[in-house]
Parts: structure tokens; sequence; C-alpha cells
């Protein structure tokens, strides 16, 4: 006897064996979700782990210096990167003459770039408001990074502050895929913030830090600034391999001036000398008072020719009108100033030494201006290396 079919039309009835088979398949569908879910989870409990745990080191570092390293060295061994590099918004050149009284070498992490405008390494910078995530491309993003060989992904970090930019952190990876518009950046962002807040805690100890390296009478920086500065404009001049002047100035006969007029009088002029030397450097020099009534100029890319030219500047514009002591009562002033010049070797590591040579190549030219008769300017015989 033949079995009957259903009805055209109507379903067959599903077995006991076919749903429970059904079940079973979407039960192990659930499953292999739930796994992908809590790896995900996993995976962003210990990203979120890994970068609290480097916010509190960065909120930790207590020179800028030091923060710096942590940003660079430190951010790309916690996450593993290929490349870690930071540009930082200076137009005053403040963080980098902050730097120079920290003690901070830029040879010894290249990684950290400080640029005038920010659109200058990239128009893509300028308007950054949120983590960039995307593939490498030389042509966009060959000044961003110290590393361009074999990079394959990179994520840009925008450090902001108050709705203002104030750098860009970036990260390369060799890895196409590790940064792509596809990832979630929140992490990203929220370091961003972090970053952006540590700088500028940073920068403002720093300069309190700056107070303690600043002349109280004049204004200018103080010996110690000047040295600090001048070890890092020697490293930069190695680099470039252009040479670096400096000037030793000396006020003729201040001893006359306090005997005669008193002490208020002298730091009068003191001040008024001070003055007229910034008036006359470049924007790129550095002035400091060295003590007592003894100044010095240091000169970025300053050969003894323009360290020269600098100088008579400065000497005219001392002398050329007298200065104030008393109500009523002026005195001419003149300088004596000595310009020396180095260009370190290739090989020269030891900046302090050859900084200290030049200042006292320097010292020697002021000698001998001084032995002329004063009121002149006297340069070195030698380039010292």
């Amino acid at each position: 006897m033949a079995a009957r079919r259903p009805p055209v039309g109507r379903k067959r009835p599903v077995t006991m064996a076919e749903r429970l088979d059904a079940l079973t398949t979407e039960n192990l569908e659930l499953q292999e979700r739930l796994q992908k879910l809590t790896k995900a989870a996993e995976y962003n409990e210990a990203v979120l782990r890994k970068t609290q745990e480097r916010e509190l080191e960065l909120l930790r570092a207590d020179t800028l210096a030091k923060l710096l390293e942590r940003m660079i060295e430190g951010l790309k061994t916690s996450y593993q990167l290929d490349s870690t590099s930071l540009i930082l918004h200076d137009p005053e050149h403040e963080i980098r003459h902050l730097l120079a009284g920290d003690g901070f070498r830029f040879e010894n992490l290249p990684d950290v770039q400080l640029v005038d405008e920010l659109a200058e390494m990239g128009p893509q910078l300028g308007k950054l408001d949120r983590p960039w995530l995307g593939l490498y491309r030389a042509a966009e993003h060959e000044a961003l990074t110290v590393l361009n060989k074999g990079l394959g992904s990179l994520a840009l970090i925008p450090l902001r502050r108050n709705a203002k930019l104030d750098g860009v952190l970036v990260f390369g990876s060799v890895d196409r895929r590790r940064f792509n518009k596809e990832l979630a950046s929140d992490f990203l962002a929220h370091l961003g913030v972090i970053a952006a807040v540590c700088v500028e805690n940073a920068v403002n100890r720093a300069r309190l830090l700056r107070s303690g390296m600043t002349d109280f009478l004049t204004g200018f920086p103080n010996r110690r600034y000047l040295q600090a500065r001048l070890c890092e404009e020697l490293a930069r001049a190695q680099r470039a391999k252009q040479a670096i002047a400096c000037l030793m100035i000396d006020v003729d006969h201040f001893k006359r001036i306090n005997d005669q007029y008193g002490h208020l009088a002298g730091d009068a002029v003191l001040r008024e000398v001070a003055h007229r030397i910034d008036n006359e450097m470049r924007m790129s020099d550095t002035g400091a008072r060295f003590g007592g009534d003894e100044f010095a100029i240091v000169l970025p890319q300053g050969t003894l020719d323009e360290g020269r030219k600098v100088a008579e500047r400065v000497l005219d514009a001392v002398r050329a009108a007298a200065i104030p002591v008393r109500p009523e009562l002026s005195a001419k002033i003149t300088l004596s100033i000595g310009v020396a010049a180095a260009l370190p070797k290739v090989e020269a590591r030891d900046y302090q030494s050859i900084a200290d040579r030049l200042m006292a190549e320097a010292d020697a030219a002021l000698y001998k201006a001084k032995g002329a008769g004063r009121n002149r300017v006297a340069t070195s015989t030698k380039l010292v290396e």
C-alpha cells in the first residue's frame, strides 16, 4: 500500500529530530557569538587597563623632559608599536627654551618635533579634532615619523585642551590592519586628552622652574639657563653643520658707577643695558646676565662675522645715548665685547666641554678688548671644535 502524501500546499510537519538539530545549531551559533563578545570584552578590558596604567605613568612624570620620554618610549613599549612620534605646537619657542633649562637633549629623542605651525607638517594636522586611523601614505605622512620604511598604518591622536590643538601623537605599525577606520577610537581619544593635560601641567611646572633661571633685576635668563641652552644649540649646530657664536659683554668701569652714584644707579644702568642688548639681538638669539656687570649672547647659526656684527650693534646702541642714573643726571656707558664661535666635530658628544671652551674663548677676546682700551669689540682668532 503506497504511503500517503500530504495534501498539495501544506508543509510537512517538522519532526522532533529536526527541531533538536535546529536548536543545536542555534545554540552553537549563540555560543560562538558569546565567545566572540567575551574575547572582545576581555580585549577591551585589557586595553583599558593598559591605557589607565600608561596614563598614570604620564601623570606621574615630574619634568617636561621625562614626560616626553614616557610619551615616546613608554607608549611604544606599552602598545607594542613600531613607531611613536610626538609633534607639539610651539610657535613662540617656549617649550624649546624650557626643555633646554630642563637638560633635555633633542638628539636623544628625535621622535619629538616642535613646530611653529602644525599644518606645516601636513594639512591634515591643522584641523584634526578626533583620532584618525588609516593606511600609511608616504606622500602625506613621511614628515610625521622618523621611521618611514615598512610602516603600514597610522593612528593620529590630537592633543586638545580647551578646544585648542596643542599637538599630535602619532602611532605607527607595520601591520596595515592595525589601525583602520572601522576600529573604535574612544581609548585613543581619551589618551589624547590625558596627554594634552600632562603636557600643559609639565610646561607650567617648567615655567615655575625657569623662574629660578631668570635674573630678577634685568629679567634676562641667568647663567645657569644660558649654559643649558648653549649645550642644546651646540648639538643643533653639529647636526646642521653650522657654526654657533658666543658674545661675552662687560660694562666698562661699572665699579665707578656704583661708587659715584650708588648701587641703585648701578641697578638702573644694568636694566637699561639689558634692554638695549635685547633690542639688538636676532629673534633666535638668547641673551643672559652672566653675573655682576657681565652679559652674554648665544647666536645659533652664527659665524664670527655675524657675531661681530651683532656685537657692534649692541655697542653702538649702548653708547649712543647716556643712561639716567639720578633725576636730571645721566652717564655715558660703554661696553667691551668679546666674540668667539664654535662648530662641533661630527664625533663630538661632550657639549658641556665645548660650551666651556667657547665661553673661555669669548672671555679671552673680551679681555683683549679691555686691554686695547675698552669701548670696542674683539674677536677670537680660532674656531672652537
